[in-house]
């Protein structure tokens, strides 16, 4: 790298910044350091090392202080950022972007990573644990800010919220979890659940009032703070001239864009999301569990719970996830450490399972009629949504059935496979390139 190198992975300013992320990780861990040892706890030390207790604190203690010296590090050699060693080396780099840029590896890592964190739930919501999973988060996020390419993703003004928003969905999903775990204890002890054991009542005026006008205040503040530190993203009026690459939909929305990828504007834009609307209201009428109403629980209501958050991480926060920092010029997968190339091309040849059926299987021509092209796409649809609920009720399901009755049954079934078929066509697209279950386009309908 050289003084004129356009895209230097390291300056003087940002070297400095990142001493500052590790001065933050020093000061929590300090404060981290001081509340283990009002704890009084020890840890044992392998054999191998004479097997004695030693203070947790002190371990703690340590780490703390490394901290402290790479940002003193940071702070007292940025002068010199060609010789700056402290950077994630290119191997890891490289590792990660054949990782996160293939989207089959992208959603079976997300799906693998919710199911352990479900099955691994009682050790995940310990407090030392969940401090060291953030502590990992923000030091990857400090050595990865080391790449330039990472950092234009991350420290684009669009950008930050979101990522804020992994870390405290992250957190939020952790208090869920501590609080699910400490209740299922406690119903198994016998013991009342936390929300009826602590039910403390407060006064609207003046108590609830006050703490609303002092957030209310915090939030003004925090936003007066943010808008003096990243400029606000705007962009240059609308040319036709002069397109974004890519052109992205808000935060919010890029679930949906992405959706557009695997399915129909009608579908993806329409007929999804007024089931997920609708599912959502018709929740109250189609549940029969009574339990777990007004305090945190996941034995009792473990298969809601879990279809519920498997919607939200994987697919709708991971497709935020995706859109946002790994879908980059026109629309390619690019690593989250990787040169956006506008002159990348993906050779894909997406197919019709028509196509599959008659010229793969049959080896003949596609008919003429179009329904009878269409015949296998069309039978396996009805199948899916029709017969497949019956399956479900006389195997899996059979209990769900027998409580819940035919048509609450039917309806929850298909709002069931109708979010599973969002999955389903994204690896099927992933993994053969097809592109529709059902194409038809001479009438606009294309599954």
């Amino acid at each position: 790298m050289t003084a004129l190198d356009p895209h230097p992975d390291l300056t003087t300013d940002v070297i400095v910044g990142i001493g500052w992320i590790y001065l933050i990780l020093f000061a929590m861990n300090a404060a981290w350091t001081a509340h283990v040892f009002r704890r009084g706890t020890h840890r044992r030390m392998p054999e191998s090392l004479g097997g004695q207790d030693i203070p947790s604190a002190g371990v703690w203690a340590l780490y703390s202080a490394l901290l402290g010296m790479i940002a003193i590090a940071h702070f007292t050699s940025a002068a010199v950022p060609d010789r700056f060693l402290l950077r994630i080396p290119s191997w890891l780099t490289s590792e990660i972007d054949r990782l996160v840029a293939n989207p089959t590896i992208f959603f079976v890592l997300s799906v693998a990573g919710f199911g352990a964190m479900i099955i691994f739930r009682r050790t995940f919501v310990k407090p030392t644990v969940g401090w060291l999973l953030l502590n990992g988060a923000l030091l990857f996020l400090a050595l990865a800010m080391t790449n330039f390419y990472f950092r234009q993703i991350v420290g684009k003004p669009d950008n930050v919220p979101i990522v804020a928003m992994l870390f405290i969905g992250g957190f939020f999903t952790w208090l869920y979890f501590a609080r699910a775990v400490d209740n299922d204890d406690r119903v198994a002890q016998g013991r009342p659940v936390r929300e009826a054991e602590k039910n403390e009542k407060i006064l609207v005026w003046p108590d609830l009032v006050y703490t609303e006008l002092i957030c209310m205040v915090l939030v003004t503040a925090l936003l007066i703070a943010w808008g003096m530190a990243l400029p606000a993203p705007l962009e240059e009026p609308a040319n036709a001239a002069k397109t974004p690459n890519p052109s992205k939909a808000p935060w919010y929305f890029l679930g949906l864009q992405e959706m557009l990828v695997y399915y129909d504007p009608w579908l993806a834009g329409v007929v999804f999301p007024s089931m997920i609307l609708g599912g959502l209201m018709a929740i109250p009428y189609i549940d029969f569990n009574k339990k777990g109403s007004g305090y945190y629980t996941f034995d009792e209501r473990k298969f809601a719970i879990s279809m519920f958050m498997f919607g939200f991480i994987p697919l709708w926060v991971g497709m935020i996830v995706l859109g946002t920092f790994l879908r980059q010029a026109n629309w390619n997968m690019f690593g989250i450490f990787e040169m956006p190339d506008v002159h990348k091309v993906e050779v894909l040849t997406n197919r019709n399972l028509s196509q599959y059926f008659w010229n793969d299987m049959l080896g003949t021509r596609l008919p003429a009629n179009l329904i009878w092209r269409e015949a296998p796409g069309i039978v396996l649809s009805l199948a899916y949504l029709l017969v497949l609920p019956g399956v479900m009720a006389a195997t899996a399901f059979r209990s769900f059935y027998i409580r819940m009755g035919f048509l609450r049954f039917m309806v929850f079934s298909n709002l069931f496979l109708l979010m599973m078929a969002l999955p389903i066509k994204m690896v099927l697209r992933w993994v053969i390139n097809l592109k529709y279950i059902v194409a038809i386009p001479e009438w606009f309908f294309n599954i």
